[in-house]
């Protein structure tokens, strides 16, 4: 089992968050970035250089990642390809994507892109809370949790 981090747009408290879970679990993490990101020297932190472009990190984790593993990516079409081959994917946020759930998730995301689109709506997601980061940390340590006692 490993933690695959979907770097481009990831808050540095969530990658805080999971690199002390993943020192205190020894488990190991991948951040996957088409930019270089600073991480501190670690066995258990790899770093993956992908190329430039829309998707490209996407890509690489869709591939990579194996059922059992835990992805956190705010990317709503990444988490639609992972969930069905049994991977865990949890937003920022704290919101965990399952079969249950995912297709309503796509549902709006699409909807919300059409209609920032036309110009319905305008702006993006509020700024990232604290609230926000407990409810991540929560999340991640339940699922992480449940995955570990699994493997």
């Amino acid at each position: 089992m490993q933690i695959w981090i979907d770097a481009d747009a990831c808050p540095t408290a969530v990658r805080d968050i999971v690199m002390r879970a993943a020192l205190r679990l020894k488990v190991f993490v991948v951040f996957v970035a088409n930019k270089t990101v600073a991480l501190p020297e670690s066995a258990l932190f790899r770093f993956q250089l992908v190329a430039a472009g829309p998707d490209q990190a996407d890509l690489y984790i869709v591939e990579q990642a194996k059922p059992g593993d835990l992805v956190v990516s705010h990317d709503i079409p990444l988490a639609a390809a992972l969930v069905p081959k049994g991977v865990v994917v949890i937003d920022p946020r704290g919101v965990v994507f399952d079969g249950n759930n995912i297709a309503e998730r796509l549902a709006v995301r699409d909807l919300m892109h059409d209609l920032r689109d036309t110009g319905t709506i305008t702006g993006g997601p509020a700024p990232y809370s604290d609230k926000e980061k407990r409810r991540f940390a929560s999340s991640f340590d339940r699922e992480l949790t449940r995955l570990l006692r699994q493997a």
